[in-house]
């Protein structure tokens, strides 16, 4: 009979998902997952397998809590463009307001790992997906509401949403706060 765990296995996911985060995949140890999380490797190892099963549970906790956010900065109250600025300028300010930014953990694990690893990509892709849908479904509540033209392609426009905000998490690391801003004014003017 094994020992029973003594640690919370999804609080050491989220402590293993910063470790990865701020490190990447490729440069996290098993000896900075057993310090993040201050459970033992040989015990982590039991728990979830492997540092790769691990990092696929970090990624899809990191995808839960991003889709959360979203959803949740959408659905206040005020008109599409506002919302969507204010989700993308809480993004930014988060990755600035750090001693060094870390950018999208999604982002990241896809420059990282790239197609070396297609269970990582679909892991980023229904991120990605998910974020397309709540902006698709938030510009669709603004044409509805009548503060987003009607001929504005909902789905187009989020994709490019999308694409905005993977390149300002990029950008983070390297640009400061007023050409971001620049950014995103530029990003929620199409709608």
């Amino acid at each position: 009979m094994g020992r029973p765990k003594n640690f919370d296995p999804d609080v050491a996911v989220a402590q293993a998902m910063e470790t990865f985060w701020t490190k990447g995949y490729a440069g996290t140890s098993p000896a900075d997952l057993a310090e993040a999380t201050g459970v033992g490797k040989g015990s982590l190892y039991h728990a979830f397998g492997s540092k790769r099963e691990l990092f696929g549970k970090a990624l899809d906790r990191y995808g839960e809590g991003g889709s959360a956010m979203t959803e949740a900065y959408l659905n206040e109250p005020g008109t599409a463009k506002e919302r969507i600025r204010a989700y993308l300028m809480r993004l930014i300010e988060v990755d600035l307001s750090l001693p060094a930014p870390r950018g999208c953990l999604a982002a990241n694990t896809a420059l990282e790992l790239g197609a070396a690893d297609p269970e990582a990509m679909r892991a980023v892709r229904r991120m990605t997906d998910e974020t397309i849908r709540l902006f698709t479904e938030r510009i669709r509540r603004g044409q509805r509401e009548g503060d987003v033209a009607k001929d504005v392609d909902a789905q187009a426009q989020a994709q490019f949403l999308m694409n905005t905000i993977v390149g300002l998490r990029v950008m983070t690391q390297t640009h400061d706060g007023p050409v971001l801003h620049r950014i995103i004014d530029t990003a929620v003017a199409g709608l």
